[in-house]
């Protein structure tokens, strides 16, 4: 067992989870970037997203894109605001290499999020231990992407948004509510999952993603998640419960 409260490795984040065989069907294919790997996977889902194996705010995510036209497949990625196109896929993963260097990228299956207003979202489930030492889901909070950007992260520019307002335009209430009870109890499942292999996390923001089947994909899990996101709502509620959970945390964490 690893005393350890938080990591920095995606893949390793990921593999984790692929442990579990109910929650590793709510991750989307992922896998080191690779030139095969590249290729492999925009053939296979015309669309994926490559990002830093270790990175914060959304920095450095990558959008690419297989598409089928009359004069055959062209390859586009964005990065940041900046959108390129390329006749082969040679010069699309040799200008993809110019943006990533030495450092080491994950490729993942690309998620057709809902939207709000035209720009997609996604949804950061706070998981917490509580003070007597059972995970709970004690926030839930849409990202919605800012204007042409790729990414839903807050210091990215993304608009912290109430779940019930971007859920309310795709289902009906009885949905809506079904929908939300899923969310939380898949925080806590990962929660609890985790808590086998590192038993010294207290806190996960898992960030997943709806589609428009309304499966729940787990795109990322954040172990060192900003509670302040929580701020940003109207009700405080949510806010409260998450920081009382991060002060009870800290007062009974080991003297060192």
């Amino acid at each position: 067992m690893k005393a350890i409260s938080t990591l920095t490795s995606k893949w390793i984040k990921t593999k984790v989870l692929l442990r579990s065989p109910e929650i590793s069907a709510l991750i989307p294919e992922t896998v080191r970037l690779t030139r095969e790997n590249a290729k492999r996977m925009l053939d296979k889902y015309g669309m994926v997203y490559i990002k830093p194996e270790v990175g914060t705010y959304g920095n450095g995510v990558i959008r690419a894109e297989r598409r089928s036209g009359e004069k055959g497949a062209a390859y586009w990625y964005q990065s940041g605001t900046k959108q390129r196109t390329f006749a082969t896929f040679e010069a699309f993963y040799t200008s993809l290499k110019g943006k990533t260097g030495s450092r080491r990228y994950l490729i993942q299956k690309g998620i057709d999020l809902l939207k709000a207003g035209g720009r997609r979202f996604d949804i950061r489930i706070m998981v917490q231990r509580s003070p007597s030492g059972v995970w709970e889901t004690t926030g839930l909070i849409g990202r919605v992407a800012g204007e042409g950007k790729i990414v839903t992260n807050y210091h990215a520019g993304g608009k912290p948004t109430a779940v019930e307002k971007l859920l309310a335009p795709h289902m009906n209430d009885t949905l809506k509510a079904e929908t939300i009870k899923r969310l939380r109890k898949l925080g806590k499942d990962v929660g609890q999952f985790y808590k086998k292999n590192y038993p010294g996390f207290k806190q996960l923001g898992v960030d997943v993603g709806l589609d428009r089947s309304l499966t729940p994909w787990i795109i990322e899990v954040n172990t060192n998640p900003d509670p302040y996101i929580f701020n940003q709502l109207s009700d405080k509620s949510m806010y409260r419960k998450v920081m009382a959970y991060r002060r009870a945390q800290q007062t009974t964490s080991p003297k060192r």
